[in-house]
């Protein structure tokens, strides 16, 4: 079967978790504090988490493309559907921009003009932190983003309609918009982690953010092609994918696993050796407040998959790599948890300002009472609640249900893709 059908207990289900999240997110506005920050926080969450990993799943397919690389061709319809998300993704992200211009949420301290007037740090950073610089790089960056998705996926999919297949145009074609869209990734994806998630904490600041945000996308983009393929494989679709391109696939999240961690160290080994304020900060909240994510991260994303995934059989077991690639999926929406909630409970808190004590009687439950005794447990930002695990089952929903969608739209192995032999006979030795 070369055609996906979509099935209807497939779609219900997808429904279903999807209305999880939407429910989820009602009780969490409705039962949230007076700046509503658990909401918008959990909405800010996933939908820079999934969008992300759409991203990903465009720039690889792209650096594969350059590269002459064969070996995913037979598999390639995945990342492009996953690409496709994007455009969902930026209509998550206009609801935070709305948001902010109304003054609805206080995610970002930087937003707040009373706030930055009164902070000579956010000053300084004030021409390139604001509402405006924001909305722009968001609407401008994933709005290109969404054009190169579309535009490599519609010379993709001429494979399939030109009577006689000519490699050197067609190739060369996508080469070329490949090609141009590399450099703009690069640099772009790089401004938009510090825009949506930096910025939370916006008197810190790394210089390997960006690359340790986008290694925990790139990860989990892994892990859900590796999903997809056994789910699908499960269904009859995909016989052409053998033990061998999931062996490379384990090799790939072995090996960025690995990358994560040495990201993650270097930028916590040279913010402790420095020993800056500035910097400091930002890993003793989140080790005095938050410590039993703080570790659980690493064990997770890196102690798990290194003794699991070394060993080559486990790259070739559907049931290994499934329990594997689950939990990363799930380790890797902690890191993004761990790298916002911190930063947004203590900009409510500063939001409040002087009424924290007045709010604090009020709103017992609170995120500034919470800001001011971050030794107890506060729901929804010390550790992950029911409803931030419904919210992440309902966009999990959503990204699946959209794109098995766009799998129905055209085959799922190009056999006219002049790599799909070297695709059908890898072998990794």
């Amino acid at each position: 079967m070369n055609q996906f059908t979509f099935p209807s207990r497939a779609r219900v289900f997808l429904m279903v978790c999807m209305a999880i999240g939407l429910v989820c997110l009602g009780i969490t506005y409705v039962t949230d504090d007076a700046l509503h920050t658990r909401f918008w926080s959990n909405l800010l969450h996933n939908s820079v988490f999934f969008t992300g990993i759409a991203f990903l799943a465009l720039f690889f397919l792209c650096a594969n493309v350059i590269a002459f690389s064969g070996w995913y061709t037979v598999f390639k319809r995945l990342w492009e559907a996953y690409a496709q998300f994007l455009i969902v993704g930026l209509v998550l992200l206009l609801v935070i921009v709305a948001g902010l211009w109304m003054h609805a949420h206080h995610l970002y301290h930087w937003a707040d003009a009373d706030a930055v007037a009164a902070d000579e740090i956010l000053q300084h950073k004030s021409a390139f932190l604001n509402p405006l610089n924001y909305t722009l790089f968001t609407v401008i960056i994933v709005g290109l983003w969404i054009f190169f998705a579309r535009k490599i996926r519609s010379i993709s999919l001429e494979e399939e309609n030109v009577d006689k297949f000519d490699f050197s145009v067609h190739k060369r074609k996508l080469r070329i918009w490949a090609a141009a869209f590399l450099p703009i990734a690069g640099f772009s994806s790089a401004a938009m982690v510090w825009l949506w998630v930096m910025s939370v904490d916006a008197h810190w600041y790394s210089t390997l953010f960006a690359w340790y945000a986008t290694i925990s996308w790139f990860v989990t983009m892994l892990c859900i092609t590796v999903l997809t393929l056994i789910y699908l494989k499960g269904k009859g679709y995909f016989t052409e994918v053998t033990s061998d391109h999931f062996h490379d696939l384990g090799k790939y999240i072995f090996g960025f696993s690995v990358f994560w961690t040495y990201l993650w160290f270097s930028q916590y080994m040279l913010i402790w050796y420095g020993n800056v304020g500035e910097e400091t900060i930002y890993f003793k909240q989140r080790l005095q407040d938050y410590p039993v994510l703080f570790y659980a991260n690493l064990a997770i994303n890196f102690v798990l998959p290194f003794f699991v995934l070394m060993r080559n059989d486990t790259k070739r077991k559907a049931g290994s790599l499934t329990v594997i690639t689950i939990v990363l999926i799930l380790g890797h929406w902690l890191d993004y948890f761990l790298m916002l909630k911190p930063g947004i409970l203590h900009t409510a808190h500063e939001v409040l300002g002087h009424d924290a004590a007045h709010h604090a009687a009020d709103h017992a439950h609170g995120a500034a009472e919470h800001a001011h005794h971050a030794s107890h447990m506060v729901a929804g930002f010390t550790l992950p609640g029911f409803l931030e695990i419904g919210t992440f089952i309902g966009f999990a929903g959503l990204f699946a249900f959209f794109f098995l969608r766009q799998l129905t739209k055209a085959p799922l192995v190009s056999y006219r893709d002049p790599y799909i032999d070297e695709s059908l006979h890898h072998h990794v030795v």
